[in-house]
């Protein structure tokens, strides 16, 4: 090996320099895009609405659901294919009403699977397979839920009407690039990541992922509304402290027959609370020095003495206030109302009632057989069969309507 295979000092030291010259860039952190504020306020903001997801979902599946505190992280899209390096699935929809922005949940498919098989009513162990056109239904229908619920906790939060489409469904394989066109467009995005346990079965990690001008948007919208809720409250305030306060003079009173030279008679400031004003005609002669309580007495033109005394009033506390009394159930028992036993119902134009006569057969909506409904004050509260005791007809009831099937013919 000769010394031309060598490189020299000056070549060596040009090298160096030129390395230094060009340093590597540093990666970008979600600080480099989020404040600590922004980044506490948006974390805020999943753990409401994922906490009232979680109960819909605990709700739907029939199982206990938790889901951690949030970590707020960005990817970048050249981060997809390490971040998924298996297939996940993709969850998207659409905010409509309140804000404009896409919300993108992604899960992984086992996870999928399994609450699918939950909601098709099976144990949570379903068999290794694709997700079929069925199992992509729950998981759609769990999905709108969750985002439901949480579109109305938002509204709570930010006291707007939140509303957001029905969501869409795309499995993300990043093996072949398929499903990355439904998340955000954006190069680099907010994530936002939970730990979610489903009893034994699950537990994993969902992700939400927004764009970073989406969850500026909401911070903004959080800290503006509690400061412009706060300002009223302080004008309030400055203006109570810069108005004047008025000192009213304590009345006097003045005989109408006595000499005007006469001192008068200062009304003493203590008063009791809630007591009553009294006007009486004629004079009214000032107390001597006595207790409170004592008997005031007021003259007519007669002069004939009137005892008034301070009226006492009986005390409302009741130390049980707040618990339900079920006696109280009893003073509605005598309150009538009206049972009603509908065979069935239809619709007829008004030329068809006119030609109704003796012996005219009208079809109901109700099948041979099928129960009848029993009404009570026209509201729908259960079902039965018509029996016959002796000669009158009698209904046996065979089902109870819900509450919830009760609240939902309600509303």
């Amino acid at each position: 090996m000769t010394s031309k295979d060598y490189l020299s000092q000056e070549e060596i030291d040009a090298l160096l320099k030129q390395s230094m010259s060009d340093p590597v860039p540093a990666e970008k952190t979600v600080s480099d895009y989020l404040t600590p504020l922004e980044q506490d306020a948006l974390g805020e903001i999943g753990n409401i609405t994922f906490g009232s997801a979680a109960t819909a979902l605990s709700t739907l599946l029939n199982r206990k659901v938790d889901i951690t505190t949030p970590k707020v992280s960005i990817i970048n899209r050249a981060q997809f294919e390490t971040e998924f390096p298996k297939p996940h699935v993709a969850i998207h929809v659409q905010y409509v009403d309140g804000f404009e922005g896409v919300n993108s949940l992604v899960i992984k498919t086992r996870d999928a699977q399994v609450i699918a098989d939950l909601m098709l009513g099976g144990e949570g162990n379903p068999a290794e397979e694709e997700l079929n056109e069925i199992h992509i239904s729950a998981v759609q229908e769990a999905m709108n839920q969750m985002m439901g619920s949480s579109a109305t906790s938002m509204s709570t939060i930010f006291n707007r009407f939140v509303n957001i489409s029905p969501p869409g469904i795309d499995i993300l394989d990043m093996s072949d690039g398929s499903g990355a066109n439904s998340l955000p467009p954006d190069e680099t995005l907010i994530k936002i990541s939970f730990r979610l346990t489903i009893g034994d079965l699950i537990d994993s990690t969902i992700m939400q992922l927004l764009t970073v001008n989406f969850s500026k948007e909401m911070v903004e919208s959080l800290i503006g509304g509690a400061s412009a809720d706060s300002q009223p409250q302080s004008a309030a305030e400055e203006v109570a402290a810069a108005a004047p306060v008025y000192e009213a003079p304590a009345p006097t009173f003045q005989p109408s027959n006595e000499p005007m030279q006469q001192q008068a008679y200062q009304q003493p400031p203590y008063q009791q609370p809630n007591q009553p004003q009294m006007q009486q005609p004629g004079y009214y002669y000032p107390p001597q020095e006595r207790p409170y309580n004592e008997p005031q007495h007021f003259g007519n033109g007669g002069g004939r003495g009137i005892n008034v005394q301070p009226v006492q009033f009986a005390n409302l506390g009741n130390p049980a206030f707040g618990q339900t009394d079920a006696n109280n159930l009893n003073l509605l028992m005598d309150i009538p109302l009206k049972v009603t036993v509908e065979l069935g119902r239809t619709q007829k134009q008004i030329k068809d009632i006119l030609e109704l006569s003796q012996g005219s057969i009208i079809e109901l909506d109700k099948l041979a057989g099928e129960p009848v409904d029993i009404l009570v004050n026209n509201k729908l509260i259960a079902k039965g069969e018509v029996v016959v005791i002796d000669e009158n007809f009698g209904v046996r009831v065979t089902d109870i309507v819900s509450q919830w099937d009760r609240i939902q013919k309600l509303q």
